[in-house]
């Protein structure tokens, strides 16, 4: 999956967590300086969310999954 530039890959997701809070995913994926991408991802449906209250977590999880489905794995 290419997202401007970044590579994400099913192996970056091996040992994640189900559900991260966006500002972490961002840090793990590499992208912790440039945070407000991530959340542009995240806000334009690339990347899948799940809110618990106000905070916005990625669904790694589910993310993976559409990695898998997308290398035809």
């Amino acid at each position: 999956m290419e997202l401007d530039g970044v590579g994400l890959s099913v192996a970056d997701l091996r040992g994640a967590p189900p559900l991260l809070p966006w500002k972490d995913f961002a840090k793990w994926i590499g992208m912790g300086e440039d945070e407000q991408i991530v959340w542009g991802w995240i806000r334009n449906g690339y990347i899948p969310r799940y809110k618990i209250g106000t905070h916005v977590m990625v669904n790694v999880t589910l993310l993976n999954q559409r990695l898998l489905q997308w290398e035809g794995i």
